[in-house]
């Protein structure tokens, strides 16, 4: 295919963190954009605002008849929409090319140099860093989060150079042609689509022997390629790991070099992983460590990784899209480390039913860890209802005295209610809608009591 010939290009799903990077990248090459999405988000309105015509509801008459008409327009769909789709049905009998998200991130990153972070966990916040270090080479990066540093999920460069998060979901990134790779994390996850953790494993390998020039892999993972781990030795160590003023600083030890007092200001071990694997990539690739040095240090994060909604000296307010039990036991990590002496609630909204189910009991450890834990109802996503499985049926399996159910018109008065000094909001689904609402509602009145 070639992406220079086609100038209209349609997107089933153009509110999905992936898809809205793709389809700004297209926007900003000059291309006509226009899409559908169930509902209008943030996201969605930003698309707006740079031309893209949005609709939210599936009937053709809805779609600009310059696309139906037009047999060259591309069709790009994420897996999270239905097959029944009425316009996908349409473009697929009508033999438009229809292409899923991951085929065209492929097609984008054929002709360039491809730096791809994949892994059940990190890799939105460790590309986002490697797209904020690869700034100085210019390079193009697609990014599954919106980095604060430009409020986007795409880093506009030139075409020789690509940074891409690549997803396990759906095998989604065995679309890719990695030259450097690197792989954060190999948990079980997404067993609705692989069925059998080994299934995951085994998909996690074929993207391995994708790689043409280096792999990076978390210590311990059963992958061959160069290792890096914190205060353990490893091809990358990081080490003399301390906090001051609020931040990380740290020295790292490379195959063939040192470097000292690193500042990082995102909060976890986790996240030191997370800037220690971006570096690995970035020294591989070859910048010096002085620029990626300094580059760390000014990385502000990534929107619902951590995000601080409300920051005082008397209440916190933390907007996270953990939506897996390692994911929850690092929040719930970062957190006792920053605040040691504060009573923490969660607010968790659980997403999928199937990864619910698969989980249960991971859940209900991860969430147990908390002082208080507020439960909402399941995200279902893409999925339909599971008999039996329920956020009730999570909160009957853990051990806790403080523990609830709750509606998402009453989490300002279970928040206002509770003696917890940092409220920690966790979740895939439309929490990280919510939590805007609770934030404004909360800093009319609690932060004015506290």
């Amino acid at each position: 295919m070639k992406l220079n010939s086609i100038h209209t290009i349609y997107f089933l799903g153009i509110g999905g963190i992936g898809m809205s990077a793709i389809a700004r990248y297209f926007i900003a090459n000059g291309k006509q954009v226009s899409g559908y999405d169930k509902t209008a988000s943030p996201i969605t309105k930003d698309l707006e605002k740079l031309g893209v015509v949005v609709h939210f509801d599936e009937a053709l008459a809805s779609i600009p008849i310059s696309y139906l008409n037009n047999k060259k327009t591309l069709v790009v769909y994420t897996p999270a929409i239905s097959k029944e789709n009425t316009a996908l049905t349409y473009f697929i009998d009508n033999n438009f090319t229809v292409l899923k998200r991951a085929d065209i991130l492929g097609e984008i990153t054929k002709t360039t140099f491809c730096l791809a972070v994949a892994g059940t966990h990190g890799k939105t916040t460790t590309s986002s860093i490697l797209g904020h270090i690869m700034v100085q080479e210019k390079a193009t990066s697609f990014l599954g989060g919106i980095a604060e540093n430009y409020n986007s999920n795409l880093i506009l460069g030139e075409d020789k150079v690509s940074v891409v998060e690549a997803d396990e979901f759906d095998r989604s990134f065995l679309k890719l042609n990695p030259d450097i790779a690197c792989v954060t994390s190999m948990d079980d996850d997404h067993l609705d689509i692989y069925g059998e953790p080994e299934a995951l494993k085994e998909s996690f390998i074929a993207f391995a022997n994708k790689v043409s020039n280096t792999l990076v892999v978390a210590k311990g993972l059963p992958l061959k390629g160069l290792t890096y781990a914190v205060e353990e030795a490893a091809d990358y160590e990081a080490f003399n790991v301390k906090i001051e003023k609020g931040k990380y600083v740290f020295d790292v030890k490379t195959p063939t070099s040192q470097i000292q007092n690193i500042q990082f200001h995102l909060p976890g071990k986790h996240n030191v992983m997370n800037a220690l694997a971006a570096l690995a990539m970035a020294d591989v690739y070859g910048v010096s460590l002085e620029k990626i040095k300094n580059s760390l240090a000014t990385f502000k994060g990534v929107m619902r990784r951590f995000s601080y909604k409300i920051k005082t000296d008397d209440f916190v307010l933390i907007d996270d899209y953990a939506h897996h039990p390692t994911e929850i036991n690092a929040v719930e990590n970062a957190v006792r480390e920053m605040y040691p002496n504060k009573k923490v609630m969660v607010v968790f909204q659980p997403h999928l039913f199937s990864r619910t189910q698969d989980f249960i009991d991971d859940f209900a450890t991860a969430l147990s860890k908390f002082d208080e834990v507020v439960l909402l109802d399941i995200y279902p996503a893409r999925e339909q209802p599971i008999k039996g499985v329920s956020s009730n049926w999570l909160l009957q399996r853990m051990d806790h005295q403080h523990k609830k159910l709750s509606q998402k018109e009453n989490i300002v008065k279970d928040i206002k209610n509770s003696r917890a000094e940092v409220v920690v909001m966790l979740g895939a689904g439309d929490i990280g809608v919510l939590i805007n609402e609770v934030t404004q509602e909360l800093l009319k009145t609690k932060v004015n009591e506290v």
